[in-house]
């Protein structure tokens, strides 16, 4: 719990004001919320015609005799009525304190309330803000073995149910501890024999209520771990929804997803009995406890006489104000159970911290000049090495060519280039200073990438476009559309560049859907291109538009081509042939199909194809 709230500290910070009002009201909640039972005594005096009778006025002696000068007034104002035989103003004063008390407990518990819900709105929408941010930042490399539902189970489901659980304690933190305090205080001052036997039965209370929760947080991260699983469920079958139709696969993607849901079934079952067990429970201790003090404090009033009939009404008044309150913290610490393993795994993701943040002092790249150096390169994902000594040099103005079987490393090149992965040796220098010493930001600024999956949003042509220049003008947006080829298909829908593409562009094909990305490339102007392996997923019709989009792209650029089809790179200043992370070829094409080896037989391979 300690180490839950430091974590939220920053946050909370943010919010002192509401914290310190919170606080405040709830103080005055706790104060009126016991005068109010204690008000009661005096009326209850009224109605048996048990009031002390005081016919001095009181003198004040100061803030320490604050409760005698009360009491005594109210009393002398008491008598004084009663004395002239006016028993019914008497009694409306009396009821009206009554009153007034519970009015002004009952104001400043909505006032502290008011400030508790600015306070836990306002942490938990930062929180998910900052944990977006946090989540978008982290290197892509945390991606790799994690799940995408997961981590939106996160980001959605455990904050929400931090905010159903764990902000409770920010509701009882102060306000139910300071009734309990205050109305022990009050009840010492009545009878110290009937306090400490109220006081005997809360920790037996307490022990039979936290024994039973215990296991409640790890079932909570158990259910929240599984929701992470069912979302990812979810989010995988929707996204490859045409496989599985098409492979006949249905049932077998709904029995993932039922047992998952089994599961999170039987978890949140097991989570709920000891939820609705807390409240029955602690209702019945609360009775039990009510009963023994009706007991004692009978024998008190009844035959010893020590305590009269009316103050005890009114202790009884203050030990229900005691246990009300610890019932509401009984049945809050279930909830926050849930709450804190909810909290655990979202400061998991936001204590991830990434390898690849920026050098302290690094250099902002402003512009690209010379040339792009890998330097003997060495980079494995896990235990195997992708690339091995690698090293090729590529001036500006020029277009290399990467080619090679699957898993020779190609796209990894790609990957290192744009500092999505750093390498584990060597060096990769930009105009000879290396690429580690520039913020990726600045870096990546000077790079437009086309990938062979079209990654599009579901958004407008236009938006799609203006995340490679935000600033863009529509001329300029049509203009970066006709040199991708794509403004021929954009200005036939009826919304042009404002048409909605939906979810992932598919109401495109995909020829069009990566003219699109070429477009949003080309409208980015970014001096060094990476193109990897643009055409392959294409129709000869569709590879024939795009490569004639990507050759316009290319002017005046340097590119860096990762090609699986071999006809779309034969005009390339450089091809380097790859195998297992290392090259075996090297210069232009016709010079490598005279020499008759291995990009020589990839060719041959790709004709016969």
């Amino acid at each position: 719990m300690k180490k839950i709230l430091l974590q939220l500290w920053p946050f909370i910070k943010n919010y002192k004001k509401h914290v310190v009002l919170n606080i405040l009201f709830n103080l005055l909640y706790a104060l009126f919320g016991t005068l109010a039972f204690v008000s009661l005594i005096p009326m209850l005096n009224v109605l048996f015609d048990k009031t002390q009778k005081v016919t001095k006025a009181p003198v004040w002696n100061g803030i320490g005799d604050l409760k005698n000068y009360a009491n005594d007034s109210l009393n002398f104002k008491i008598t004084a009525l009663l004395d002239a035989g006016n028993g019914q103003m008497a009694l409306l004063i009396v009821v009206g304190v009554v009153v007034a008390t519970f009015f002004l407990k009952n104001l400043f518990g909505y006032l502290s309330m008011q400030h508790v819900m600015y306070l836990k709105n306002g942490i938990l929408t930062d929180l998910r803000k900052h944990m977006f941010k946090h989540i978008v930042e982290l290197p892509v490399s945390f991606y790799a073995n994690r799940k995408k539902g997961d981590i939106m189970a996160r980001i959605l489901g455990d904050i929400n149910e931090m905010q159903n659980s764990f902000f409770i304690i920010l509701e009882l933190i102060v306000r139910e501890p300071l009734t309990i305090v205050f109305s022990l205080i009050v009840m010492f001052t009545l009878s110290w024999q009937l306090s400490l036997f109220v006081l005997l039965f809360i920790p037996i209370s307490g022990f039979l209520i936290s024994n039973i929760g215990k296991r409640l947080k790890r079932q909570s991260l158990k259910a929240q771990e599984e929701s992470g699983l069912l979302i990812s469920t979810v989010e995988e079958t929707l996204s490859g929804l045409k496989i599985v139709k098409s492979y006949n696969a249905e049932a077998s993607f709904k029995q993932r997803f039922s047992n998952s849901a089994d599961r999170i079934l039987r978890l949140i079952n097991k989570i709920g009995n000891k939820n609705n067990l807390s409240g029955p429970l602690s209702e019945f201790l609360g009775i039990v406890t009510i009963a023994a003090l009706l007991w004692y404090g009978g024998k008190l009033v009844l035959i010893e006489k020590a305590i009269e009939g009316t103050t005890f009404i009114g202790f009884m008044g203050l030990a229900y104000g005691i246990l009300t309150p610890a019932k509401a913290i009984s049945k809050a610490s279930y909830k926050v159970k849930n709450g804190i393993a909810a909290a655990d795994r979202v400061f998991e993701v936001l204590e991830s911290e990434g390898s690849m943040s920026d050098e302290e002092n690094a250099k902002f790249l402003s512009e690209f000049k010379k040339s792009i150096a890998l330097k003997n390169i060495v980079f494995r994902y896990e235990k195997e090495n992708v690339l091995n000594d690698f090293s090729i040099s590529v001036k500006k103005g020029q277009t290399v060519a990467l080619v090679g079987q699957s898993g020779s490393g190609k796209s990894t090149i790609a990957n290192l280039l744009t500092r999505f992965y750093d390498v584990n040796e060597g060096s990769i220098e930009i105009d000879g200073i290396d690429i580690k010493k520039f913020t990726k930001k600045s870096l990546r600024s000077q790079i437009g990438l086309v990938t062979q999956d079209s990654i599009l949003f579901n958004n407008s042509i236009k938006n799609n476009l203006l995340i490679g220049n935000e600033n863009a003008t529509n001329d300029e947006i049509i203009e970066a559309l006709k040199v991708a080829n794509a403004w021929e298909f954009v200005k036939e829908l009826p919304g042009e560049i404002d048409s909605n593409i939906g979810d992932a562009g598919n109401s495109l094909s995909g020829g069009q859907k990566q003219r699109l990305s070429i477009a949003r490339a080309v409208l980015k102007n970014a001096p060094i291109m990476i193109l990897d392996e643009a055409t392959s997923a294409l129709d000869t019709e569709s590879e024939r538009l795009v490569q004639e989009a990507l050759e316009n792209m290319m002017k005046n650029r340097t590119s860096i081509v990762i090609a699986h089809r071999l006809s779309t790179i034969q005009n390339a200043d450089q091809i380097i042939v790859m195998k297992q992370g290392e090259i075996v070829e090297q210069g232009k094409h016709q010079e490598l199909l005279d020499k008759k080896g291995m990009y020589h037989k990839l060719v041959l391979m790709q004709s016969l194809d």
